[in-house]
């Protein structure tokens, strides 16, 4: 009995695919001979496929992403290439549109669009029983939750000790963000909320004491909400648990927010998708918010409670400058939340986004993650200025290692302030990646002293508080700088004052 694999390149080791673990889940008859293997991107190709074909399998499964694509690709025509009786079976998000356009689904034999829990077993089943299906593109069935087993019972022991738990108590998601996949889905379906907060228990058993729910929308139905939470937190009169929840941020009635003030710190995150703070462009991507309700309970949640908040904004959107941009950063900075990932738009396979690529001229990489290039209103240059202001505010801002020196430098102008520091750290360092952080330190005080002219004693000070806690051995470098720094500072004030008298 020849097995089946099933098997993804994740991004990271620590990440557990769930997707996989649904369909193995669900094999039923099948289940016993379907073995689950996962790498990741950075592991060569041909390993990969050394791995995948040591058991000798009749089919293998893959689950293809926007960030494993091209990995995968190189892995299917290695598979084909040593052993092309081996039935390849393709699925995910990044081959269930424009399926016909890609290479890699001309290489495999069969592909699965749309939600396979149940549509990879059957195809297993009936390529078992010489029942081949006659199309090479399957479209999967739409089901109902209830029909399919959760996946949980698939974590395995190392998984529990070493990577991510993602769960989710819903799928699907109500609004129709045209940059987002999930817009398509245009409903929300529940899991039986008895059965699921059943398998969570079973996975607490098990000593998961982290939890990330991939709920695009976990606050949409409140009491849903509501007793999820609750679950969690009579477990926190015990031991600590850390929970993960996508919230949409104009929606808080006061029940939620009353539960949301009982986490105590460290256990609770919230990630915020703004995506803009610009009405036109929201009306312009089908994106409902209301942008007051927004500030308010965004400011709420960081002043009344203990939860971390992960924000997101994206560049390049349709209709948006950089001025628009600015000035929905520069808000989003005032409302204070721990983290803003600064995301690049991408054009996901079988988003509506693309009905704006001829009036916006939206110019997009043709590879994986398919990242904006250009527009019409910001250019090439400007763009790649912009995706490496992201990174510099990734490696500052949201590391958390500058948490005294941030506000002094982004002042009453954040956008302008971190620009401005962007131009300037690439022009010193021709670098976005692995500046080492005593390095990062130096070039920082040098900017606020020599570029924002800054008072050296207060950019010391900030400095040093954060220097303590960086966990850097010795003493910190650009104090090195510091008389140094003064000395040219004396000589500026010096020579002003010389100019000064001698125009009087």
């Amino acid at each position: 009995m020849q097995p089946i694999i099933l098997s993804t390149l994740n991004a990271r080791y620590i990440h557990a695919s769930l997707g996989l673990r649904y369909l193995l889940a669900n094999m039923g008859e099948l289940r016993q001979q379907t073995i689950l293997r996962e790498f990741v991107i950075n592991s060569r190709p041909v390993d990969i496929v050394e791995t995948l074909l040591q058991d000798n399998p009749k089919i293998i499964g893959l689950g293809i992403y926007i960030w494993n694509a091209e990995e995968s690709l190189q892995v299917v025509k290695l598979l084909k290439q040593v052993s092309p009786d081996t039935i390849v079976i393709l699925g995910g998000p990044e081959v269930s549109y424009e399926t016909e356009q890609q290479e890699i689904t001309a290489l495999a034999d069969y592909v699965i669009t749309g939600q396979a829990d149940i549509a990879f077993r059957d195809t297993c089943s009936n390529i078992l029983n010489n029942k081949s299906p006659l199309q090479k593109i399957i479209k999967a069935p739409v089901f109902d939750l209830k029909d399919i087993l959760m996946p949980y019972s698939e974590y395995t022991d190392e998984d529990i000790n070493n990577r991510v738990i993602y769960v989710e108590a819903s799928r699907g998601c109500p609004f129709k963000c045209e940059f987002c996949l999930s817009s398509i889905d245009k409903t929300v379906y529940p899991y039986d909320l008895e059965l699921f907060l059943n398998e969570m228990q079973k996975l607490y058993d098990r000593g998961i004491r982290s939890f990330k729910f991939i709920d695009r929308t976990f606050n949409l139905k409140i009491s849903s909400s509501i007793k999820i939470m609750q679950f969690f937190l009579q477990k926190m009169q015990k031991e600590k648990i850390y929970l993960h929840f996508e919230l949409i941020p104009d929606h808080l009635p006061e029940k939620l927010k009353s539960i949301i003030q009982e986490f105590p710190e460290d256990s609770l995150q919230f990630e915020i998708g703004i995506q803009s703070l610009n009405p036109d462009i929201q009306d312009l991507i089908s994106r409902k918010q209301d942008n007051k309700k927004v500030k308010d309970n965004l400011t709420w949640i960081r002043q009344q409670t203990q939860a971390h908040i992960h924000a997101d904004l994206i560049i390049g959107l349709p209709g948006e400058d950089i001025h628009s941009f600015a000035n929905g950063f520069d808000q989003l900075v005032a409302m204070n939340p721990h983290e803003i990932q600064v995301g690049i738009l991408k054009r996901l396979r079988g988003t509506p986004i693309i009905r704006h690529t001829k009036e916006f001229d939206m110019r997009y990489n043709p590879e994986a993650p398919y990242e904006i290039l250009s527009n019409n209103l910001i250019s090439f240059s400007t763009m790649q200025t912009l995706k490496r202001f992201a990174r510099y505010w990734d490696m500052i801002a949201n590391s958390g290692r500058f948490k005294y020196s941030k506000p002094f430098l982004l002042g009453d102008k954040p956008f302008k302030n971190f620009l401005a520091l962007t131009n300037w750290l690439h022009a010193e360092t021709d670098q976005t990646h692995k500046i080492a952080l005593p390095r990062l330190f130096n070039l920082l005080f040098r900017f606020l002293t020599e570029q924002l002219n800054q008072d050296v004693d207060q950019t010391v000070e900030h400095l040093l508080q954060d220097h303590k806690l960086s966990g850097i051995k010795g003493q910190a470098k650009f104090m090195l700088q510091t008389e140094q720094t003064n000395i040219k500072a004396f000589k500026r004030r010096s020579e002003s004052r010389q100019q000064r008298h001698q125009s009087t």
